[in-house]
C-alpha cells in the first residue's frame, strides 16, 4: 500500500494568553452519521493542573470546519474532594448513541504538579463516563466507574473500546498514590463490562513486567475483526533511563489473554494502528530520535514489522530535538512535560481513509489541534 496525504487543517487555535492556550492531549471519534468528534484538553499552560478543561469540536463536513469548543461535562467532587477532567474520549456505539470517557483529577491542592518527582506517584484520578443519544448534541451526568480490585490513580489511555463481542472494554493505566512512598509498579489493564458501561467485574492486565523495569506506557489498542486486538506500547526502560523501540501484544480473545510481547523494530512513541483497505495496517507514531515528526507506516504481518519504505511524515516540527540525556524516571516526566508535538490519536473515515489527530505548536505553552487525513492507495 501507497499512503497519501489527501487533506490536513487546523481544528482548535491555541489562544495565547487565554485558558486556551494550551491546547493537547486530542481524541478523535468517527460516527456512523458522519460527524467526527476532537476532543481535547485545554489550559493556559501544558503543565496546568490547577486550570485545566476538557473540551469537544465536531465537524459535520469531514473536517472542513469545526464546531466552537464544547464543555458539556462539570467534574463532581468524589466524597467531597473537587476535581477537573484532565482527559476525554468518544466511542461510537451505533446508530446516534456515543459513550464518553473522562479523566478526572483530584484538583484540592492546585499547587501541587501533576507528577510528584519524590515518591513517583500521581494526583488521585479515576475514571468517569457520560452517554449521548444523539451524536453528542447532549449528554447524560457523568458517572464514576468502580474500578475495583485497583483503588489507586487509573489514569485512562484511550477511548472505551467496543468489542467484537458487543462488550466494552475500558482502558487505564495503574499509578500510585501521590505520598506513596513504596515503588511504583506500572501495569496496563482493560476492564469489561457487558452491560453497556452499568458495571465492570472483570478485568485483564495487559502489560506488567514482573521486574518493574519495562514500563510499557500509554497502551494504544485497536479492534480489529473477529475479536483480534492490538495494542502497541510506548516503551520506557526505568533501569537505563531510555525509551526502547514500539512494543506490541495481541489477543485473539477479546481481550481476555494477551500474547507475549514484541519488538516492532520502530522507535516512538504511538497512535492506535488502522485498518487500511486491503487487510494491512497503518502505524501513527512520534520519532523523536532527532527533531519531532510524526510518520505512518504500513504492516503487512499483523503488526509484527513495519515497513520503513512504506513511510511518510504527516508533521515535520521546525523545532530542534526536545529529548535529552535521562538518567531518571523524573527526567523522563520532566523531559515529556516540554513537548510541543505529540500525542497523535486515529480514526477510520467513512471511506476508509485514515484521520490523525495531534497537538502541535511552537513552544510547550503554545499548541494547536491539528488533523491530517490519509488515504491508502495500490501500489502499481
Amino acid at each position: 500500500m501507497m499512503l497519501k496525504i489527501v487533506a490536513r487543517g487546523t481544528v482548535v487555535v491555541g489562544r495565547p494568553g487565554t485558558e486556551s492556550q494550551s491546547c493537547a492531549f486530542p481524541q478523535i471519534c468517527v460516527l456512523p452519521s458522519g460527524r467526527w468528534i476532537c476532543c481535547f484538553r485545554a489550559a493556559p499552560q501544558k503543565g496546568d493542573t490547577a486550570v485545566q478543561r476538557s473540551l469537544f469540536v465536531r465537524s459535520d463536513d469531514e473536517g472542513k470546519s469545526w464546531s466552537l469548543p464544547v464543555e458539556a461535562f462539570v467534574p463532581p467532587p468524589i466524597d467531597g474532594t473537587p476535581g477537573l477532567f484532565r482527559a476525554l474520549g468518544m466511542t461510537a456505539l451505533g446508530g446516534r448513541r456515543v459513550l464518553a470517557v473522562l479523566y478526572w483529577v483530584d484538583s484540592s491542592r492546585p499547587s501541587l504538579p501533576f507528577f510528584n518527582e519524590t515518591t513517583e506517584g500521581l494526583l488521585d484520578s479515576r475514571v468517569f463516563l457520560a452517554w449521548s443519544e444523539d451524536d453528542g448534541d447532549t449528554w447524560s451526568e457523568p458517572k464514576l466507574v468502580d474500578t475495583t480490585p485497583f483503588h489507586c490513580p487509573t489514569p485512562i489511555t484511550g477511548p472505551v473500546l467496543l468489542l467484537a463481542n458487543g462488550e466494552l472494554a475500558c482502558q487505564f493505566e495503574l499509578n500510585k498514590h501521590y505520598d506513596d512512598p513504596s515503588p511504583w509498579r506500572h501495569a496496563s489493564v482493560i476492564m469489561f463490562s457487558k452491560d453497556g458501561g452499568n458495571s465492570w467485574p472483570e478485568y485483564a492486565t495487559v502489560t506488567s513486567d514482573p521486574e518493574n523495569r519495562m514500563f510499557y506506557w500509554d497502551q494504544r489498542p485497536r479492534v480489529f475483526s473477529h475479536g483480534w486486538i492490538l495494542d502497541l506500547f510506548w516503551t520506557f526502560d526505568r533501569q537505563q533511563a531510555v525509551y526502547r523501540n514500539i512494543h506490541a501484544r495481541e489477543s485473539l480473545d477479546h481481550g481476555r489473554t494477551w500474547s507475549e510481547i514484541w519488538d516492532t523494530g520502530v522507535v516512538g512513541q504511538p497512535a492506535p494502528p488502522v485498518p487500511l483497505p486491503d487487510g494491512t495496517m497503518g502505524l501513527v507514531y512520534v520519532d523523536r530520535s532527532g527533531a519531532p515528526q510524526i510518520k505512518m507506516r504500513v504492516s503487512c504481518d499483523r503488526g509484527r514489522t513495519w515497513s520503513r519504505e512504506s513511510e511518510i511524515v504527516l508533521e515535520r516540527s521546525r523545532l530542534e530535538s526536545q529529548t535529552w540525556q535521562k538518567r531518571s524516571m523524573q527526567d523522563a516526566w520532566a523531559e515529556m512535560a516540554d513537548f510541543s508535538l505529540g500525542l497523535p490519536a486515529t480514526a477510520v473515515a467513512q471511506n476508509g481513509d485514515i484521520v490523525v489527530v495531534y497537538y502541535a505548536g511552537p513552544a510547550t505553552d503554545q499548541t494547536d489541534i491539528k488533523y491530517v487525513r490519509v488515504r491508502a492507495t495500490t501500489a502499481t
